[in-house]
């Protein structure tokens, strides 16, 4: 026999295996199997298949309504995305509006430029035409009407002849004299070359009182002058008479003082003023504009 370590009682005899404290014991034979009575195993009874049945549906019901509310959501989610894209669109035409505006504005704005550019230019070359017609018309009243009784000066567009009374008249009288009417028919020619310039006819006196049967103050001895030049170059000279006016200033616009003769006498006048062009539609008759206040008419002059 193997002997027993002293210091170890669990060692194994010498010459044989040593059988620690902490080893596991070893598995003993299996036991067999259990088998339950039959009483227990008859009281396990299956489960019916109507509840397995209930229970598909329920679960195929709860299937079905997680299933529609998630439709639900997202048909939710999509009517909003679709008004979304239905206020984007409202949007996107109101945009397109206000572009379409802007453009048929700015469009508009580009032809009305346009057409003032062109007034521009038809404007400044009407300017320059009416400044060299000007300049024509002072040339051929000066070239026509070369003489000390005839003075000739230019303001503002307006040609003003003025005429002395010596020359058309004698004293007291307004029946044109026969060296007058050859001068009103050589200002007669010359208008006749610019058509669309109205005539402004004013008859001028002095400051002596006129008390005759035919004129009873200045105011109807300038009218009667006047009146007749206009008649004289429309029934003689052939001027139209839409472009003459006649007005009387009686004695109230002198150019020099009444104190002396030589004053009186450039007073006592026959002034045919020449205003600037008047540009007017063919049907719409030229209207001479009077400037003055002081007008009147009075009956033409005996002999006239």
């Amino acid at each position: 026999m193997g002997k027993t370590n002293p210091f170890n009682p669990t060692a194994a005899p010498a010459g044989g295996r040593a059988e620690s404290p902490f080893a596991a014991p070893e598995p003993g034979p299996a036991a067999p199997p259990t088998t339950a009575p039959a009483s227990e195993r008859q009281a396990i009874e299956p489960v019916p298949s109507s509840v397995w049945a209930i229970a598909g549906i329920l679960v195929l019901l709860l299937l079905l309504g997680l299933g529609g509310y998630s439709l639900y959501q997202q048909k939710q989610a999509t009517a909003g995305l679709l008004d979304q894209l239905r206020a984007r669109d409202a949007r996107l035409d109101e945009a397109e509006q206000r572009v379409a505006q802007r453009d048929n504005a700015l469009a508009g704005a580009t032809a009305e430029a346009g057409q003032l550019k062109a007034a521009l230019v038809e404007l400044k070359q009407a300017k320059e035409a009416a400044v060299t017609a000007q300049r024509d018309l002072e040339s051929e009243m000066r070239a026509a009407l070369a003489s000390k009784d005839v003075a000739i000066s230019e303001l503002q567009g307006k040609l003003t002849l003025s005429i002395l009374d010596r020359i058309l008249f004698d004293s007291g009288q307004a029946v044109i004299k026969p060296e007058g009417q050859e001068v009103l028919r050589k200002i007669a020619a010359v208008l006749d070359q610019f058509p669309n310039r109205p005539i402004q006819v004013t008859g001028h006196t002095d400051n002596v009182p006129i008390h005759t049967a035919q004129f009873s103050s200045n105011w109807e001895l300038s009218a009667a002058r006047a009146l007749a030049a206009v008649r004289f170059m429309v029934e003689e000279a052939a001027v139209n008479p839409t472009r003459l006016a006649a007005v009387a200033q009686g004695e109230f616009q002198p150019v020099a003082d009444n104190v002396k003769p030589e004053g009186r006498a450039q007073n006592r006048r026959i002034a045919i003023v020449v205003l600037p062009e008047v540009f007017k539609s063919p049907e719409a008759a030229p209207v001479a504009p009077v400037e003055t206040p002081a007008s009147a008419t009075a009956p033409p002059a005996p002999g006239s």
